[in-house]
Parts: C-alpha cells; structure tokens; sequence
C-alpha cells in the first residue's frame, strides 16, 4: 500500500508564500490522481487542488485558484502544492491523498484512497 509524506508547512504572515511537497513511496500509476485538503480548526477536510498524474491535468477550489498551483515531479514521485498570496482562512493541517482512477473534477475527500501525516499551515494576520 502507497504511503504519502508531506512537507513544507510552516507559519507565514498574510501574503506570504509556502511550498508543500508530498512525497509518494512508488512511483504513480498513469491514472492516478493526487490531491491537496486543507483541514482547518473544527471543520472538515476540504478540497485545494488536484493534479491527473498521466497528463497534468488540474483542477482547483475557488479559493486556491489565482494564487496555488500544483504540479508534479515524475521522476521524484513527487507533488507540489506552491502557496502564493496566503490568507488567514488558508490556515489549517494540509493534507496529500491519492486515488486509484477517477476525474479530477470530483473534490469529494472520501473517494481518495491514500492519505500522508498532514503538514501545518499558519497564516497570521
């Protein structure tokens, strides 16, 4: 079974940025999909981004889209998730997680099958 591990977290003021890794432990089958979640205090884990393994193809929550971008590193097994223009509402556990095969479309938390430790993100006012 695929573990993940992510890195990068950290405390930034507004406006700062932040470069997450998620390192994978094999490499990433064609049809993988691999995903961002943020987990803030008292609320459930939401969906960031995504990236289709295969061919690069991402998708994005409004929130994220304009300031991160992701994106892949065959050759590392590993996905980045570059945090530009922070807010404080972007704070929270972030979180890599993997699907077998699916869309990228569908930012549903449950249809992921593997998930790594969870990297701290604080963004202060």
């Amino acid at each position: 079974q695929m573990w993940l591990v992510e890195s990068g977290g950290g405390s930034v003021p507004a406006g700062g940025s932040l470069r997450l890794s998620c390192v994978a432990s094999e490499p990433h089958k064609p049809s993988h999909i691999v995903g961002w979640f943020r987990q803030a205090p008292g609320m459930e884990r939401a969906f960031v981004a995504n990236i289709r393994w295969s061919i690069g193809s991402t998708n994005y929550a409004d929130s994220a889209k304009g300031r991160f971008t992701i994106s892949r590193d065959e050759a590392e097994n590993t996905v980045h998730l570059q945090m530009d223009n922070l807010r404080p509402e972007d704070t929270g556990v972030y979180y890599c997680a993997t699907r077998s095969a699916g869309s990228i479309m569908d930012s549903d938390r449950h249809v992921y099958n593997y998930w790594g430790q969870g990297t701290q993100v604080t963004v202060s006012t």
